[in-house]
């Protein structure tokens, strides 16, 4: 079992997350009034810089980082939002808030360049490569996926996750709840990347596996929480 962590990039994460709260600050003062609002800021900032040392390593330079991270970061606005006597729902909403406004802040040039890669015979084989060694399980708060070839039809390709690293992190931290309202945030990525992701079952939902089949310019097919 590793011992690593990411502490030390914690300056690093902060920052991360500074600037993605900043971006729903308005919209929260809005809901909750300037106090309120800068309360749960100031409590979220707190409790993220407390979890960055819990994060489960799963490598430096693991590409799925890109998912693991955020839902710290989710999770430490849920547990202000908790102190505050507010809801999973409320936290919900701010995520989803969250994540559109980091999906619409990403460059249109920079945006066509990822959908195009998404679907490239290169970037296809590095996940198959990752399916496969992900079954090492080297690191046992990470990843276990499996490549799912396409059918020519109703998908061009697919990834069924067995073992997930967020859903695990929220396990362990006491907060299964969130996970749907994270699971979600696919739906916004699919849509302003062309994914056309289309998943009926989740890790989160209490099913065996998370089913990721992807169509490029199909219709996203994503369900959200209430």
């Amino acid at each position: 079992m590793s011992h690593e962590t990411y502490a030390s990039r914690e300056r690093q994460l902060s920052k991360s997350f500074d600037r993605s709260v900043s971006r729903v600050k308005p919209a929260l003062v809005a809901r909750y009034g300037e106090k309120e609002a800068q309360g749960l800021l100031q409590e979220s900032r707190r409790l993220y810089e407390e979890l960055v040392p819990q994060i489960p390593y799963i490598g430096d330079r693991n590409p799925m980082l890109i998912f693991l991270l955020p839902t710290t970061r989710f999770l430490a606005i849920y547990r202000s939002f908790q102190k505050h006597g507010r809801t999973v729902e409320e936290a919900g909403r701010l995520i989803h808030e969250i994540s559109q406004a980091e999906c619409e802040a990403i460059p249109g040039p920079v945006r066509r360049l990822m959908a195009a890669l998404w679907f490239s015979p290169w970037f296809r084989g590095r996940i198959r490569r990752r399916a496969e060694s992900s079954h090492e399980r080297r690191y046992p708060g990470g990843y276990v996926l499996d490549y799912v070839k396409g059918d020519g039809q109703d998908f061009d390709y697919g990834v069924d996750y067995l073992e997930c690293a967020s859903v695990k992190l929220l396990e362990e931290q006491g907060a299964p709840e969130l996970g749907p309202y994270v699971c979600a945030v696919d739906r916004f990525t699919s849509e302003m990347l062309g994914w056309g992701l289309h998943r009926n079952t989740t890790l989160a939902g209490g099913d065996e596996r998370c089913e990721f089949r992807f169509k490029k310019g199909g219709e996203t097919r994503v369900a959200l929480p209430q």
